[in-house]
């Protein structure tokens, strides 16, 4: 079987890619062409620019759809790039005769959802459902592992700082997932016909509020910190302050931005049993899973 994976270069698909090393599939990535991924077939182009996906597309058996984004900048809007960019890609894999598509969607999607970024997830799921394909949908929720970009932030900031700010009660529930198990997923279901047409959470086996993942850190570092809670409206005002800053003048998207904010005050729980028992997890702690890479540190 022939893949196309976009968003190889993240967090998640370079963990997809190591996977699929170790099949007999052959790889192609849609990357921008300064992209360096070695062992893999790269093909210059962008889920927003649709007369790039055809070549991309050529001779493909399946693709497994990533790219997806957690904050804006400039034409990287969540509309561009999670609906838009899901059906050019959808557009071009037709067009080519591809019939299985796997695609990360994000827990907590849902047609009454309050944030852009959710509502934005909905469309591309609904976009994905329509197609006629054999299509998959994942919805993991917080995913952990050695590059991430949540657990080891925390960990960062308190090596440095004594305190790890807390914005608002932070009593919301999170279900942070392994990165290996997120991935292992996406490659077993090429080979699942069993996943075909399901829409399956991916989370962890705990309900923890996001003090106690802040705790969870803390305790595999073996430090203390001082955990002050911001109000939301404070939090409000940085975060428009920083959409307006980071975009215009540093060009880069906002480190906080009011859909994160959303996100932030709701439960980010699923029911991880019918992936754990489709592909054969084996589902571990969040503190057994940090301190694989954490305590080392």
């Amino acid at each position: 079987m022939k893949i196309l994976v976009t968003g190889g270069s993240g967090f998640v698909g370079r963990e997809v890619l190591r996977l699929l090393d170790a099949t007999p599939h052959a790889v192609r990535v849609l990357a921008h062409q300064s992209t360096k991924l070695y062992g893999v077939e790269i093909r210059g182009g962008s889920v927003l620019d649709a007369a790039s996906l055809d070549g991309a597309v050529a001779g493909i058996d399946a693709v497994i759809h990533l790219v997806g984004i957690i904050s804006e900048c400039g034409i990287n809007t969540f509309e561009n790039v999670h609906t838009s960019g899901t059906r050019n890609v959808l557009a071009a894999a037709r067009a080519a005769g591809v019939r299985r598509f796997v695609h990360m969607s994000a827990l907590g999607t849902r047609p009454d959802a309050v944030s852009r970024y959710h509502k934005t997830k909905w469309a591309a799921e609904e976009i994905v459902r329509q197609s006629g394909m054999d299509w998959t949908i994942f919805r993991p929720s917080i995913i952990y592992g050695r590059n991430d970009l949540f657990v080891n932030h925390f960990a960062g900031m308190s090596r440095f700082s004594p305190i790890l700010p807390v914005i608002g009660p932070g009593e919301s529930k999170l279900q942070p997932v392994p990165v290996e198990d997120v991935a292992a997923c996406f490659v077993g279901s090429l080979i699942e016909p069993r996943s075909i047409s399901q829409t399956l959470d991916l989370c962890g086996p705990e309900k923890l509020s996001f003090v106690q993942v802040l705790n969870i850190i803390l305790s595999v570092t073996r430090r203390k910190r001082v955990k002050p809670h911001i109000p939301l409206g404070l939090a409000r005002l940085q975060a428009t302050l920083l959409e307006f800053v980071f975009p215009r003048f540093l060009r880069k998207p906002p480190p906080l931005n009011r859909d994160q904010l959303i996100m932030l005050q709701e439960d980010n729980v699923g029911n991880p049993e019918p992936a754990n028992e489709l592909f054969g997890l084996k589902p571990v702690s969040f503190r057994e899973g940090i301190s694989r890479y954490l305590a080392k540190r």
